[in-house]
């Protein structure tokens, strides 16, 4: 039997960060982390296209857990102990230098995620932290106070346990043996597929745009829209797919979005600036000079599913092709057929059920000394930094709740 005075069963973001701060907090504490694979830190190899996006630049606890479909509420008391400003420190003390870019995101300079790896590693071996590779947990149970952790290989006990496995179904399959409820998991951030004559051929083509699921209680999101092979990408497809992803599942991802390219413009106000340009420009063709600051490529496709043609001259243009025009800039209707995944990150809505957790030291409930951090909670975020955001604040409280009761 492996004795252990802290066991964390997760060799990602959130189980480093847990394991290196309690270290860290209690330097003769015997910790460990079991992996079930090859490697450790894998998602956080590929996060971020391979820069990994740390967190993100919010600083008020309040607007951060806006970012939360899953998890708001309950990540707004944690936010106020440890947030991104807490975590870029963390980083920084750690040799890592961040930067935040325009979009808010927060990168390591470097612009390789190796550099976090690296500083989770050399952390883990400097603090003396056991990273056992290839131990597939199959039973946890409680015994007395402590807790008997079998793998395929090895049988493990422990006074503290912290599962940070991720969305991993045969972990959540397990903890219901305990007890715990689990929702079942559904995809969170994907993009969405649409073949739609109006953005054939507008690869990589980005552009600001509000975006409402119809059929829906107001589901709707804004932000930039990239046009793909597929379909549309962009923050706010994401973020659509993010707070839909229970709706959408339910639809089996076949419905139907209302795209405003003008944001902020109703469909009558901008029928009058059609006029407006109407009798400025009557003279000049509408395709010479694409408006309200729109790439010229998706303009001229917007004419032209307008029924406007390119001999026509602003004057020619009748009520009916204004209106036509109108409707397309501001509430164009295109059918959905399926989902991609976002890149090669892939976050899941599901997870163990909030209502289990103590949420000032993410112990469970149900169970001491039982604590859960990341994505095997019923927690997720939009893209730019957030999801890891949850794991840096639940591995810290962890770690402080285990100092507190060492």
């Amino acid at each position: 039997m492996n004795v252990y005075d802290v066991l964390i069963i997760g060799g990602g973001a959130a189980g480093f960060f847990t394991a290196v701060n309690t270290a860290e907090k209690l330097p003769n504490a015997k910790i460990a982390i079991l992996e079930r694979g090859k490697e450790v830190l894998t998602k956080v190899k590929i996060s971020g296209g391979g820069r990994c996006n740390v967190t993100h630049a919010e600083f008020i606890p309040k607007e951060l857990s806006k970012n939360y479909p899953r998890g708001e509420k309950e990540l707004l008391g944690p936010f106020h102990r440890f947030m991104t400003g807490d975590t870029m420190a963390w980083f920084e003390e750690r040799g890592v230098e961040l930067k935040i870019e325009d979009d808010g995101r927060i990168f390591p300079v470097s612009n390789d995620s190796q550099t976090i790896i690296n500083c989770f590693l050399d952390q883990a071996e400097e603090l003396g932290i056991d990273i056992k590779l290839k131990e597939s947990v199959t039973d946890i149970s409680p015994h007395n106070e402590s807790w008997i952790v079998n793998t395929t290989n090895n049988n493990y006990t422990t006074k503290h346990l912290v599962v940070s496995t991720g969305s991993n179904p045969k972990m959540w399959k397990t903890l219901t043996k305990l007890n715990y409820t689990v929702k079942a998991a559904v995809p969170s951030l994907f993009t969405f597929n649409i073949k739609d004559y109006r953005i054939k051929d507008l690869m990589g083509l980005a552009t600001e745009a509000s975006v409402k699921v119809l059929d829906t209680n107001n589901l709707e999101a804004s932000g930039p829209l990239l046009i793909t092979h597929w379909g549309m990408s962009g923050p706010a497809i994401l973020k659509l797919s993010a707070w839909g992803a229970r709706i959408l599942n339910d639809k089996n991802y076949q419905f139907k979005i209302a795209v405003n390219w003008r944001t902020h413009y109703s469909t009558e106000e901008t029928f009058q600036e059609l006029n407006v340009l109407k009798q400025n420009n009557s003279k000049k063709s509408p395709y010479t000079h694409a408006q309200f600051e729109l790439p010229k490529r998706l303009w001229h496709k917007l004419l032209e599913a307008s029924n406007i043609s390119e001999n026509q001259n602003w004057a020619d243009l009748n009520n009916l092709q204004l209106q036509n025009l109108a409707e397309e800039l501001t509430n164009g209707v295109y059918k959905v057929n399926g989902k991609s995944t976002f890149k090669e990150e892939f976050v899941t809505a599901g997870g163990i059920n909030l209502k289990d957790i103590n949420f000032k030291t993410f112990e469970s409930k149900l169970h001491k000394n039982l604590y859960f951090s990341g994505e095997v909670l019923n927690i997720d975020a939009i893209t730019g930094g957030f999801n890891f955001q949850n794991a840096w604040t639940g591995g810290y409280l962890i770690a402080e709740d285990i100092f507190k009761k060492s």
